[in-house]
């Protein structure tokens, strides 16, 4: 399938999965017997392993542990959500099945794989949605979206952020509404649209600021200020504000300190974007050596496609030493 084909499908997958739930999918297997008893000691199993696994891959990546997360849904909870439950234990274990869904999809995107990544993130929302979980099912709209927007499908990516956020628009969550509404930013900064983009750049702004410092038990509760910080930042530089841009990049790395070295690289390989666009040369260099330094033993699409970035501009820079050496250290990574 050549590739303009691909994003075709795959972005016709993705709006289809709003209209593909069941309603009823829960209360129709409380009924049926099954051949394992499913109580809330499995649920909250799930919810363990999810954690576990989730902290592992946003340290080192996606390819790191992917296979661990799937051999566990085929071999553990498949079978759960093949046996008999109460209603109430069937909604609880949809709602965690769709958050290791919504892992193994991220997982899968990080390690380039598009088009399975985009499966996962489908029956993810489905399942989220029959749980009746509005956050995991706008959470899984989100993966969708963002996943939309990277592979150059945007008037899609726009439609599918615009559902998310409406999802989320009926929760109290202030990093959930944030989350969402920078989703939609994205999207619409995409899509050249700075008038929509701004209007939910300041309303994602108040929702982060009223924020709890702690993360909760949800799934969006993780949404830190420094997450936030960064992808406003990247929303900012989109719509050609790179002062904003910039500031808001630096806030992620020193004001709120991301600290996962994925995240933290992913960050620095887009501050020296950023700083490289306002001429700054000396400083992207530095930010970029710094990045080297994080993504050492990382196993992510984003971080391959940060260093092809920074690869194809060094030859038009000016020569320095700073420049000779960031080089050097790229070539013995490669």
């Amino acid at each position: 399938m050549e590739r303009r084909q691909f994003l075709t499908a795959t972005a016709a997958m993705g709006l289809a999965a709003l209209d593909l739930t069941d309603a009823e999918a829960v209360t129709r297997r409380v009924s049926r017997p099954g051949p394992v008893r499913v109580g809330m000691g499995e649920v909250t199993a799930i919810h363990s392993m999810t954690t576990a696994l989730g902290d592992a891959a946003s340290e080192l990546g996606g390819g790191h542990a992917r296979h661990l997360a799937v051999r566990y849904l085929i071999d553990d909870v498949k079978p759960w959500l093949d046996g008999a439950y109460t209603e109430k234990v069937g909604r609880e274990l949809f709602a965690a099945a769709s958050q290791l869904l919504q892992l193994i999809g991220w997982m899968a995107r990080d390690a380039g794989e598009q088009g399975l990544s985009q499966c996962y993130h489908v029956h993810s929302f489905k399942l989220a949605a029959e749980a009746g979980d509005n956050e995991l099912a706008a959470t899984a709209l989100r993966g969708l979206a963002d996943q939309a927007i990277d592979l150059g499908h945007v008037p899609a990516a726009v439609r599918l952020a615009e559902a998310c956020e409406q999802r989320g628009r009926k929760l109290t969550n202030p990093k959930a509404l944030a989350y969402y509404r920078n989703t939609y930013a994205r999207a619409a900064a995409a899509d050249a649209d700075r008038t929509t983009a701004t209007r939910l750049l300041t309303a994602s702004q108040a929702a982060i600021e009223h924020a709890p410092a702690k993360p909760g038990a949800s799934w969006a509760s993780h949404y830190s200020p420094g997450r936030w910080a960064h992808e406003s930042g990247m929303i900012h530089a989109s719509l050609g504000d790179l002062p904003a841009a910039e500031e808001h990049l630096h806030l992620a790395l020193d004001i709120h300190g991301l600290d996962r070295k994925r995240t933290r690289a992913i960050v620095l390989a887009d501050l020296g974007q950023v700083q490289l666009r306002r001429g700054n040369t000396a400083e992207a260099l530095a930010s970029w050596n710094e990045f080297l330094n994080c993504a050492d033993g990382v196993q992510s699409i984003r971080i391959n496609d940060a260093l092809g970035n920074i690869t194809a501009r060094l030859p038009h820079l000016p020569d320095s030493p700073a420049a000779a050496e960031l080089g050097e250290r790229i070539a013995t990574r490669t």
